[in-house]
């Protein structure tokens, strides 16, 4: 008995795309605009105070070894989060892990570009909606605009950096990004009044 032969077709597979978190979200009131910024790659940095010079030449930026500072360069960000720990954020999509990877120093450079958000606060009620879950002392003389913290919002750790005198880049997990986002917009409706 002969063997039928089957055929079979290939299912075409479906093209999938990658959406960023919370796309498109934009919350105004009057003082203050909540959106989500543009995807931008970024590494958690460890290393020895030794691995730093090399470090910083490899990611065009030197790093911040003050607490509460940060670094910026040609649209790169390093901000100090401990005495041997940095996020280092590339908003001009180039590869700050593949930047690393060519330092001969000493360090752990991990890619943690899908599981942030970055969340935008800015205008002159920024630091007031942001207080509505943050307790630190966002004034502009403990908290200037360069400065970095690991922190909390409402129940959710994020880093923070004052970017401008009104203005704050939020950092938090993806999957707590809904929640923060939603904290950040209401306390923006309630800053307005």
């Amino acid at each position: 008995m002969a063997k039928a032969a089957v055929k079979t077709k290939a299912a075409a597979s479906p093209s999938v795309e990658r959406r960023p978190a919370l796309a498109g979200r934009v919350t105004s009131a009057p003082g203050v605009k909540v959106e989500i910024l543009p995807p931008a790659e970024r590494i958690s940095l460890r290393a020895p105070e030794a691995s730093l010079a090399a470090l910083s030449k490899a990611l065009g930026v030197t790093l911040p070894t003050k607490p509460k500072t940060s670094a910026a360069k040609s649209g790169r960000t390093a901000l100090w989060l401990g005495p041997d720990e940095w996020l280092i954020v590339d908003e001009a999509g180039n590869d700050p892990l593949a930047d690393c990877a060519k330092a001969p120093a000493l360090h752990s450079a991990v890619g943690i570009s899908h599981r942030n958000v970055a969340i935008s606060v800015a205008g002159p009620a920024a630091a007031v909606t942001v207080n509505s879950g943050c307790p630190q002392d966002l004034s502009l003389e403990a908290f200037p605009v360069g400065a970095a913290s690991r922190t909390i919002l409402g129940k959710s750790e994020i880093v923070l950096l004052r970017t401008a005198a009104d203005a704050f880049r939020v950092e938090c997990w993806r999957s707590f990004s809904d929640y923060v986002f939603t904290l950040l917009s209401e306390a923006a409706s309630d800053a307005a009044n």
